[in-house]
């Protein structure tokens, strides 16, 4: 198991060293006697003792046994799942939360400096308090019923009792304190109407997961609007989320009566929702998604918006239809946009561009795209919308150059 750059490394060995700098993804960097290490549960600046977890051709893994020389952010963490042998969920509750907000800040300038080659500098806002936000939650079951979540980077459930980034609504205790069936995918969501579903799906694979309690739909407010959102469809899982964000792209969009405006990658209409006031029955929203479930969510929550066409598909097909827009909106996948997308929104030549990114390489990858293309970033936010972990929300507004 030892890497073929330095054989002389093997899983299980340990060693001391200072941590330099955080990375995409979580993790912190350690460069040991010529090795690169990615390690877990560190903080910038600690003298750490390391064990190595993983070995690799260009770099290692390990994580922090015992800390040395403590960071004045180091805390002790709220959960007592959070610790390299526990969870896997929450990779950031042994820093303060000004440290991980700060420390997002620099995995954003960092990925922008390295993939788009511009200097930014970037807040990351606080939304809301650091515990009890999330309203979607997938856990696992493991061999003998327990309630869980997988440890970092396995598939070795750990047994919780309660989870205490989760909202008061889903009960969380209560339902861990069940027997449940074995290896189990058990997907928990609950809304701001104070409704609660529970799906189960098989553990492994891609099969679908079936409801077991509460209503196949959930209705969720966001300003004047409810909207129906399905077990299956995508909502943003943090409380606070619809609202920053909507706030963000309509303060970026600047939408005017009579303006085209597309909503990619639209889900079941959350932006489409607050836009359509906006634009007014002289205006238009296309909004094109993926996922035949949202989609079938959008047609139901805009049936009364006879300016609002909703097509399901792949955004890089339908887009090529499309003549031309005012404004775009786009909320890609974790993995972004990509260049032919970029490429099209960019042929419709709209006056602005509102991307919502929930990685901030991808929006880096994407923002370089955009430049090529005569767009420039002139407006970026950042929002703590996952507090305890690394992941971290961006709004970006692009403009013709």
């Amino acid at each position: 198991m030892a890497s073929t750059s330095s054989a002389r490394w093997s899983v299980g060995d340990t060693f001391e060293a200072s941590i330099e700098k955080i990375a995409h993804g979580g993790h912190f960097i350690v460069r040991h006697e010529g090795a690169v290490f990615f390690v877990r549960h560190g903080i910038p600046g600690e003298r750490c003792l390391m064990v190595i977890t993983s070995t690799g051709k260009s770099f290692n893994r390990a994580d922090v046994q015992e800390v040395l020389e403590p960071s004045p952010d180091r805390v002790s963490a709220p959960c007592t799942y959070a610790h390299r042998n526990g969870c896997g969920g929450c990779d950031f509750q042994h820093i303060s939360i000004e440290r991980q907000r700060s420390l997002k800040a620099e995995v954003i300038a960092e990925q922008f400096a390295r993939i788009a080659k511009i200097d930014i500098s970037v807040e990351v806002e606080e939304v809301g308090a650091s515990l009890n936000w999330r309203t979607r939650s997938t856990a696992t079951t493991n061999s003998a019923g327990k309630l869980g979540f997988y440890a970092a980077r396995s598939h070795r459930v750990i047994p919780v009792e309660d989870c205490i980034i989760s909202v008061s609504q889903m009960k969380m205790a209560e339902l861990a304190a069940r027997t449940w069936p074995s290896d189990v995918r058990v997907e928990i969501s609950t809304s701001s109407t104070q409704e609660r579903n529970i799906a189960l799906a098989p553990a492994r694979g891609e099969g679908r997961a079936r409801l077991t309690e509460g209503e196949q739909k959930l209705h969720e407010i966001i300003g004047a609007k409810t909207l129906e959102v399905s077990q299956e469809s995508f909502w943003q899982s943090h409380t606070r989320a619809p609202e920053v964000l909507t706030d963000a792209v309509l303060e970026f969009a600047q939408i005017c009566n009579g303006d085209h405006v597309l909503d990619l990658y639209g889900g079941v209409g959350l932006f489409t929702a607050m836009m359509i006031d906006l634009v007014g029955s002289d205006g238009s929203i296309d909004l094109i998604e993926g996922s035949k479930v949202a989609t079938a969510d959008a047609l139901r929550n805009f049936v009364n918006n006879p300016n609002v066409k909703v097509t399901v598909g792949d955004v890089a097909k339908h887009i090529v239809r499309i003549d031309c827009a005012d404004v775009v909106v786009l909320d890609p996948p974790r993995e972004g946009a990509g260049k032919t997308v970029v490429n099209e929104i960019s042929r419709l030549k709209p006056r602005a561009v509102v991307y919502v990114a929930c990685d901030p390489a991808a929006l880096a990858r994407d923002t370089a795209y955009f430049s090529d293309n005569g767009f420039s970033l002139v407006k970026i936010k950042a929002f703590d919308l996952f507090p305890m972990t690394h992941h971290v929300e961006c709004v970006a507004l692009f403009l013709p150059s």
